[in-house]
């Protein structure tokens, strides 16, 4: 499993961790980890996934913040590259918001979302650590 620091790819609002304590204390299930990735799908090519996992795969980024653990497919990792995850309560909506650097479009209702491989530094490839 390797690890990084939370700001090289993915950072969290305080909005976000919060939602994402709550959702984990009130979760019935017996999971480690909150997976994030991107799937192929919806009009505009591609969207956001987020799942509960019980077991952290081998090539899985981990990112933990105080006592959220985010693990990140390792095929989404130049696609997430840059992105601030925020959570966002409004009337009629609420839900997890993706501010990417990588996104060039999205679609009109939400779902998807027009994403583009990152391009990474060479300074910022340096900066990841790997553990064992």
């Amino acid at each position: 499993m390797k690890n990084i620091t939370k700001n090289n790819l993915l950072s969290l609002t305080p909005r976000a961790i919060e939602r994402l304590r709550d959702i984990n204390e009130s979760s019935s299930t017996n999971h480690v980890a909150v997976k994030l990735g991107v799937k192929n799908g919806g009009c505009a090519g591609m969207a956001y996934t987020m799942d509960y996992i019980e077991v952290i795969g081998e090539n899985d980024e981990v990112i933990i913040v105080d006592d959220i653990t985010l693990a990140i497919d390792p095929k989404a990792i130049l696609f997430l590259l840059g992105t601030e995850m925020d959570y966002e309560e409004s009337t009629l909506n609420s839900g997890f918001i993706f501010n990417n650097p990588n996104q060039t479009d999205a679609c009109g209702c939400g779902e998807s979302v027009t994403l583009v491989e990152a391009e990474v530094p060479v300074e910022l490839a340096n900066s990841i650590t790997t553990s064992q």
